[in-house]
């Protein structure tokens, strides 16, 4: 069974981003710390555990595991992280455009349609767009069963079965292969790449696929207006008891 793991770029969660001065977007440009989406790990570990055997997965019930990525020349620093944690070979969708959920689902949907994958793992969203869309629209783009939110994998011949958290419970469900799902939080601890295998990876095969050359429609559909900060929070107060907090809240019009 061969897995794809699509693997996005992203800012480092535990970085401070900064919106530029014309308000058009974020600064990407003094020397920001990139690094592979968190959610897109736990999707990396998954395939890679699926190759490996144990836990809930039947010793090779994947016989390759395939990173993608589709963005800047860099992105294959994220694709290398990926064959550093187990993956077998990358492939990279060029482009220098930031492109949206549906051009994304595009790209990918020509790359599985020429690899053929048994199985699409990828993070349910990415922590900068946070659109928690590419899975979705991938999907019904391949007419592929789907699963949401995984938070447990298990296949089973022909079937993968997932439990995915909802508003009460945990819902359990079957889908035939080639599917795709998206995987949560909760579905794994992905692992730390060993020295070796980092080293290992960078001689690793990664392909180079440039968008412009895939002849799909890759145009956007939406517009930035603005991007601002948050609102500095404001100090708060500390009061002596709850009937001086009622009378401020009456005296600010709140109550």
């Amino acid at each position: 069974m061969k897995v794809m793991v699509p693997v996005k770029r992203v800012i480092d969660p535990n970085v401070q981003v900064r919106v530029k001065a014309d308000k058009t977007g974020l600064d990407l440009t003094s020397h920001v710390k990139m690094s592979m989406n968190p959610f897109d790990e736990i999707a990396v570990e998954e395939a890679v555990r699926l190759k490996e055997g144990g836990g809930l997965h039947a010793v090779g019930t994947a016989s390759e595991v395939v990173a993608v990525s589709i963005g800047v020349t860099q992105a294959q620093e994220t694709i290398r992280a990926a064959i550093a944690m187990g993956a077998d070979r990358g492939i990279l969708a060029q482009t220098s455009d930031d492109l949206e959920p549906l051009a994304v689902a595009k790209v990918l949907k020509v790359i599985i349609e020429d690899e053929k994958p048994d199985l699409v793992l990828l993070g349910k969203q990415s922590t900068d767009g946070d659109n928690n869309a590419v899975g979705q629209i991938l999907a019904a783009l391949l007419d592929w069963p789907q699963a949401t939110f995984a938070g447990e994998l298990t296949i089973k011949g022909r079937r993968a079965v997932v439990a995915r958290e909802v508003d009460d419970g945990i819902q359990t469900i079957a889908v035939e292969l080639p599917a795709v799902i998206s995987v949560d939080l909760r579905l794994n601890t992905p692992r730390y790449a060993s020295l070796p295998n980092i080293m290992k990876a960078k001689k690793k095969e990664l392909s180079i696929r440039p968008v412009v050359d895939l002849a799909i429609d890759t145009a956007p559909r939406l517009s930035v207006l603005k991007v601002t900060e948050p609102p500095k929070r404001v100090a708060g107060v500390k009061l002596a008891s709850a009937s001086e907090l009622v009378s401020r809240l009456q005296s600010e019009g709140v109550l």
